[in-house]
């Protein structure tokens, strides 16, 4: 899968280059000019959503296409569990995402201002988003792990299971579709979809003061571990979506 994702962001960053050069050639040829030693960013955003909150700088090629080089981090999560065989896992999310993106505008050159926010965005992103799962019970409650119910093995103290489920040092391709109209001259605002390839993550759980109820023979960190392999294979794992509002400001 890591090998798939490579590949993916790679054939995306190649489509980036090209579509900016195609572009700027039919610019050109309609009439426009690109400074090709002009670095300086054209405008600032600041965002917020589900892979934290942030901000990027905005370069603007042509009408067409226009860059995006941003981060998000914190801990904003877009759910607040991991469900595998009826249990739901507490998820405490910490973000921390750093992406370029090339955003083509079909319409950047009409004369309507909602048609020219309109644009699809390819990219890469490199992610090191930790989760940490927690599961708690406490006297008199069990516990259902991979199918099979758990009770406290010492009663009085809490039992739980805990552990992480990150993709750690990932490059992941991405792909969505946003409208970003302008206000004014400088300020407009901002809203995009998607979702990165991530592939499936590495998990570990940990259980501890957990004991088989009766007639149950599995010992509890034997499911743990079961369950654990079938969350870090299960398919719904491999995208990270992506959802997220801003402003932003264009001198």
């Amino acid at each position: 899968m890591k090998t798939l994702a490579t590949i993916l962001a790679a054939s995306i960053l190649t489509a980036i280059a090209g579509t900016a050069m195609a572009a700027d050639d039919a610019v050109v040829q309609d009439g426009y000019t690109f400074e090709r030693n002009q670095l300086i960013p054209t405008g600032v955003r600041a965002e917020v959503g589900t892979t934290g909150y942030g901000g990027a700088l905005l370069w603007t090629a042509n009408p067409y296409v226009g860059l995006a080089l941003g981060y998000n981090g914190g801990d904003i999560s877009w759910t607040d569990d991991v469900s595998v065989n009826g249990t739901k896992y507490d998820l405490d999310m910490d973000n921390k995402l750093a992406y370029l993106n090339a955003e083509i505008r079909p319409w950047g050159a009409s004369t309507n201002r909602w048609a020219q926010g309109l644009y699809m965005a390819a990219g890469v992103g490199y992610l090191d988003n930790q989760y940490d799962l927690q599961k708690r019970i406490g006297d008199g409650e069990t516990l259902s792990i991979n199918g099979n119910n758990y009770e406290l093995a010492v009663a009085g103290q809490e039992g739980n299971v805990r552990g992480q489920m990150s993709y750690e040092n990932d490059i992941a391709p991405y792909v969505g579709f946003g409208f970003a109209p302008k206000i004014n001259k400088n300020w407009g605002l901002f809203g995009e979809v998607g979702a990165y390839y991530t592939g499936n993550p590495k998990v570990q759980l940990t259980q501890n003061n957990l004991a088989p109820v009766t007639g149950n023979t599995i010992p509890a960190q034997v499911a743990v571990d079961q369950e654990a392999n079938e969350i870090a294979n299960d398919d719904k794992y491999q995208w990270l979506p992506v959802g997220k509002v801003g402003v932003s400001f264009n001198w």
